[in-house]
């Protein structure tokens, strides 16, 4: 099964948990376009998005149909190459909504890049969708909203509504980098030196380009000092009561 099969699968299983939205493994958006709504067609729409006082570049697929249609926020990871739109386009095929941006400092949106940043503006995004006259204009239900993210994209989305706001429907996570490990912090100085040089030397590894006004020593130091208020342990009873969805993979990160 691809990517895109299994997370829309997935995707639609939590699904059935929260809406009346049938879970079918093979889902025929999964291969084709279904069949063209002439009054109220699949769409597209570019926006910038409030964020800290700034602007972030973004767009939402939004799906064929003039009802309410649940959202996906699609989250990106680091540095953002892979942006994973193949999935996007399926489950709008499929009746979602899905809202894609780009992080405070990434691609040309604005301001210094941070994780802390990426956190605040997920929170942000999910603001936009819940604003009444956004929601009208996408035909979003705001009662169904879902945040789906691969790598640092699932890391955002534990850390960000999902863990801390309770009406997020369900969390489906990528390989989510866990930024958060506790025991970082009670490294002896030494190798609590050494750590944040190896994490710092397999940021820079990911090429940093398409990011404005950090380092890779900087985001490094940003991930020690959070690391208990990251830790992905410490916020699973807040998943107690949701669909959360788990994938994971040896993506070469395990040793850091």
């Amino acid at each position: 099964m691809t990517s895109s099969s299994f997370l829309l699968s997935s995707i639609l299983l939590c699904a059935s948990f929260i809406a009346a939205v049938p879970a079918r493994v093979q889902n025929p958006a999964l291969a084709a376009d279904t069949v063209p709504y002439k009054a109220n067609p699949a769409a597209m729409q570019s926006l910038q998005l409030p964020s800290q006082g700034a602007l972030l570049n973004a767009f939402v697929y939004i799906a064929a149909g003039a009802t309410p249609h649940p959202t996906v926020i699609l989250l990106h990871g680091f540095p953002g190459n892979e942006s994973n739109l193949d999935l996007a386009q399926s489950i709008r095929r499929a009746g979602w909504n899905v809202l894609y941006f780009d992080y405070l400092g990434s691609w040309g949106s604005p301001a210094a890049f941070s994780f802390t940043h990426c956190i605040e503006d997920t929170q942000s995004a999910i603001d936009y969708l819940r604003n009444p006259a956004h929601a009208t204009q996408l035909h979003a239900d705001t009662r169904t909203i879902v945040l789906a993210g691969r790598s640092m994209g699932g890391f955002l989305a534990i850390e960000a509504g999902g863990a801390f706001d309770p009406a997020i429907k369900a969390v489906i996570t990528l390989s989510a980098a866990d930024l958060g490990v506790s025991h970082f912090q009670s490294l002896p100085t030494g190798k609590r030196e050494a750590a944040i040089s190896a994490l710092a030397a397999a940021l820079a590894a990911e090429v940093m380009a398409p990011l404005d006004g950090t380092t890779p020593e900087n985001l490094a130091n940003e991930v020690f000092s959070h690391a208990t208020q990251w830790n992905f342990v410490n916020l699973a009873p807040k998943f107690a009561t949701r669909p959360l969805l788990v994938l994971t993979s040896d993506d070469g990160w395990s040793a850091l």
